[in-house]
């Protein structure tokens, strides 16, 4: 009875081995080999951002009597784009051209005085803002050696954004509610990403940061819009892509 439960826990022992040893060979399987040696390839980025406005509390001394500051926090929105294309220049250098939609709702938060909201009951607290931005974007992707089927990479470039849902011509906003900004916006952009390697695609996770450059500000004679003197763009995006 004894050497039976040797002999099934030897067997039991050697199965396991043998499974252990499977998955280690399966790790090692390396996937899609050459897939960086393409000279072009194309995919498809998904993306969740976070975005807010950067702005400065006007110095207008009239405005101040009446409005303490104003703030913006990070909303909400999504992000689509494809790849196309993925231009190879070395190995470790690529070049990408993004062209996509973002749909985004900002907002503005002011925190009027006392004396301003005690006279003006119907002040608003928070405006927001809705954008739909046709993008294009473009950067250089600066990768790290691959390790099996794993590949971490910098990413640095640019993008413009055209708000199609910007209210820039209602020149005599007439609507109050309504905060217009400029339609274009200019962006540097900076991130990282990690690609892995699978049996049929690529795909990689991506951390990006933008910074607007261009002044989205339009002068309307109210408190809300002389509340700054300008209006930037900050955003945060978790991208997720696929390549082919």
């Amino acid at each position: 009875m004894t050497n039976r439960k040797c002999k099934y826990s030897r067997f039991f022992l050697l199965l396991v081995a043998m499974l252990a040893t499977g998955e280690v060979l399966q790790a090692q399987v390396t996937y899609l080999a050459g897939f960086d040696k393409k000279k072009i390839h194309f995919g498809i980025q998904l993306g969740y951002t976070q975005s807010k406005f950067e702005d400065a509390y006007t110095l207008d001394d009239e405005v101040r009597e009446s409005l303490q500051g104003t703030s913006s926090y990070y909303t909400p929105g999504f992000h689509l784009a494809i790849i196309a294309p993925d231009l190879r220049l070395g190995h470790f250098f690529n070049f990408r051209l993004m062209p996509g939609i973002t749909l985004i709702n900002r907002q503005f938060t002011y925190n009027w005085t006392e004396t301003y909201v005690t006279q003006h009951h119907g002040a608003d607290a928070k405006r927001s803002v809705e954008s739909v931005y046709g993008e294009m974007a473009f950067d250089f992707k600066f990768r790290a050696f691959r390790y099996r089927n794993f590949r971490p990479y910098l990413t640095a470039g640019g993008s413009y954004g055209f708000d199609f849902a910007s209210m820039r011509n209602n020149k005599n906003n007439t609507d109050q509610s309504i905060i217009r900004l400029n339609t274009s916006d200019l962006r540097y952009v900076v991130g990282l990403g990690f690609d892995f390697y699978m049996r049929y695609v690529k795909f990689a996770i991506e951390l990006k940061m933008s910074f607007g450059v261009t002044d989205l500000k339009i002068d309307d004679d109210d408190l809300y819009t002389r509340s700054v003197d300008f209006i930037n763009t900050r955003t945060f995006m978790l991208g997720f892509t696929f390549e082919g």
